[in-house]
């Protein structure tokens, strides 16, 4: 009896370390599946499906962007062009089933094909571009982006110029008729999907040796050259592979959108992903998928309440570049020693953390009055000076809101130079006390 008490309770012990190594390996992803399934529900409506679907996209291309920035190292400026010939070359099967000039296709199945689509032309031409690296390599893709974008404007049969071009996604029911491509809730569903499996495809990439390789041709590429392997070749490959991953989001965003245009293609459409990448941390894998949530969710946002889109999102990117080169990730990165030792001694951050946080609200507040009355002395797209701050009327062309919006400002660095410093410190002393439990002192 006690002997098999004994091994009951062994038993029990490895059945619960079971499930805790489990759960610790795959919560992220059981979050991500959950997540994606309930989301839509507890905001439904068109536009925030369609926003939802916006974001599905952006997550795969910034992280297949990442494939060459963080993973590679690898700076393109013009890694849209396999996201958007994708979504044209999609649009023409939608367009060509449809007219049953082709047998039939599902549409399920058009993402798969548009990322072979993305996966050609980065073969093609990532075995010229990846002969150069760094600073040269960057030129190369910027040309090669600017080539294409001509093109898309001159070849107006296939690509129909400025308009782009349209379809309808709604070429029959797939699954036995339980999915109705007409409905927005399904094309959600099927670029969640998507983007799971994209997402899981290219994490398990980075466990490769290709993903190991390629991380070593980033940090001494003359060192891995040195040992044997030949490193344009490797850049080739995993340029290849991104290719296919931002085809496969370009196909998607046709899908979701009906239609294929310029500004798929545009250097506009590869500076959105590196901002997206940088921003949220091309260091980390988590990066890219953080900074295409936010980069998208605020674009939506703010464009719905100002027209200044374009002027925040660059004050936010100098703002990471200057204070933050590892992103977002990187800032909650530093904090995962304290996380693994202890999670208790974040609490001790709390009160400095939210300090500053608040000193950073204010001075968000003067700078957005800055944009605000800057933009609107200077757009052409109003006829008068006069706008709402907050609620506030305010005339650009007067000197009191410029005023009260440098007072703002000046107050919010003044109080963030009083604060950061608290902050800096209480982190310091939580790794310290993180450091010093580890080493059992």
């Amino acid at each position: 009896m006690a002997r098999s008490a004994t091994t009951t309770a062994d038993s029990a012990l490895a059945n619960g370390s079971a499930v805790r190594t489990f759960l610790r390996r795959y919560a992220i992803w059981i979050l991500f599946i959950a997540v994606a399934i309930v989301l839509p529900w507890l905001m439904p409506g068109g536009s925030a499906r369609t926003v939802m679907s916006q974001i599905g996209v952006a997550i795969i291309f910034a992280l297949a962007y990442n494939m060459l920035l963080g993973q590679g190292g690898m700076l393109s400026f013009g890694h849209a062009i396999y996201f958007g010939l994708a979504g044209f070359c999609v649009v023409h099967l939608i367009q060509a089933v449809q007219d049953e000039e082709l047998f039939y296709i599902p549409l399920w199945a058009m993402p798969l094909i548009g990322g072979f689509v993305g996966m050609f032309f980065g073969f093609a031409i990532g075995y010229v571009s990846t002969r150069r690296a760094g600073t040269i390599f960057a030129m190369i893709s910027l040309g090669f982006g600017e080539m294409v974008s001509a093109m898309v404007l001159v070849l107006v049969a296939f690509f129909g110029g400025e308009e782009g071009i349209q379809t309808n996604r709604a070429i029959g029911t797939d699954f036995f008729g339980l999915v109705d491509w007409t409905k927005d809730i399904h094309v959600y569903y099927l670029i969640a999907l998507w983007a799971f499996v994209a997402v899981a495809a290219m994490y398990a990439i980075t466990k490769t040796p290709l993903g190991r390789i390629s991380n070593a041709v980033r940090d001494n590429p003359e060192r891995v050259a040195f040992v044997g392997y030949n490193t344009q070749r490797v850049r080739w490959l995993v340029f290849t592979l991104s290719g296919f991953f931002a085809g496969l989001a370009g196909a998607l965003h046709s899908i979701s959108f009906e239609q294929a245009g310029f500004e798929m293609v545009n250097v506009e459409r590869s500076g959105a992903v590196l901002f997206m990448a940088y921003i949220g941390g091309a260091g980390m894998f988590a990066g890219p998928v953080i900074g295409a949530v936010l980069i998208t969710a605020l674009e939506k946002i703010i464009t719905d309440v100002s027209h200044a889109w374009p002027l925040y999102l660059g004050l936010f990117f100098m703002i990471v570049v200057m204070f933050s080169p590892g992103g977002i990730a990187g800032l909650l990165g530093i904090h995962e020693r304290i996380w693994n030792v202890d999670w208790r001694l974040l609490g001790d951050l709390v009160r400095p953390y939210l300090l500053a946080i608040g000193a950073s609200i204010v001075a968000a507040l003067g700078a957005v009055c800055l944009v605000e009355l800057t933009h609107a002395l200077t757009s052409r797209e109003t006829l008068t000076s006069e706008l709402s701050l907050f609620g506030v009327p305010a005339d650009a062309e007067t000197i009191l809101p410029w005023a009260i919006a440098f007072a703002i400002l000046g107050l919010g660095i003044w109080l963030c130079r009083r604060t950061y410093p608290g902050a800096k410190a209480g982190y310091d002393n939580a790794i310290k006390a993180a450091t010093d439990r580890a080493l059992g002192q």
